[in-house]
């Protein structure tokens, strides 16, 4: 198996097979109790998924039902040729594709394709807000993160495909590379070839910003390294500006 490298690695990785053949016997059986583990394991990532596909929270709500009708529709047809969470993947990355092409015929003459900077936050339902700012903070360091966020989350939507993808994929759902692999039925050399360049290509678009506001907020861009880029984007839209270094 891709990825493993020692005998107690194998075995978890038999027994993780097992377990989830286990849990597709029952999906596909019809099994309410097997279903209802399946929304609740995936429902919120495939969702964060989305929506940094669509940009849109209402899109990303109705893009996400749609991917698990497909996944319900779609289960009798699972073999086991791929994990069930890259199946899964794959079937939202499509569905989210498909939307944004919608989006681009019916609806981009009708409305700005970028969000208000004024209200884009507020704009999020409140599981979004919850998963992207720290409630400890100050007032200051939440207005301060949350303009972070934004910036970051905006020039990551204006990354090329199929870059944006890839960064979204390893550096905010953390998928291993083989994974990334399976999902997007690429090389693991393209999806190395793929992050590093796109690393540091959201990094060039960022450093205008971060020399405009990075006295103000104490920021910094990291060094010239591929760990800190990845920690750049992970920890900052994730959970508020640690991802830039702080000057003391």
């Amino acid at each position: 198996m891709a990825g493993v490298t020692t005998l107690g690695e194998l075995a978890s990785a038999i027994g993780v097979r097992a377990e989830e053949a286990a849990i597709v016997a029952e999906l596909k059986a019809g099994s309410e109790d097997a279903y209802a583990w399946l929304i609740g394991e995936f429902q919120r990532p495939v969702y964060g998924l989305v929506y940094r596909m669509v940009s849109d929270p209402a899109d990303a709500a109705d893009t996400t039902q749609d991917v698990f009708l497909k996944v319900f529709r779609g289960m009798k047809h699972f073999h086991g040729e791929s994990s069930l969470k890259t199946w899964i993947y794959r079937i939202a990355l499509h569905e989210a594709a498909n939307r944004k092409r919608w989006w681009f015929r019916h609806k981009a003459q009708e409305t700005s394709i970028e969000p208000a900077e004024s209200d884009s936050f507020a704009s999020r339902d409140e599981a979004m807000q919850n998963a992207l700012t720290d409630q400890h903070d100050s007032p200051f360091d939440n207005v301060a993160h949350r303009e972070v966020q934004q910036r970051v989350d905006q020039e990551l939507r204006r990354l090329p495909e199929p870059y944006r993808t890839t960064l979204i994929l390893r550096d905010l759902e953390e998928m291993s590379y083989e994974e990334i692999a399976e999902v997007l039925q690429i090389s693991l050399g393209t999806v190395k070839s793929r992050l590093t360049r796109g690393r540091q290509a959201l990094k060039q678009r960022l450093a205008p910003y971060v020399r405009e506001v990075g006295g103000e907020l104490g920021l910094t861009m990291p060094e010239e390294n591929v760990g800190s880029q990845s920690d750049l984007l992970k920890s900052t839209i994730a959970g508020g500006g640690e991802g830039f270094e702080v000057t003391p």
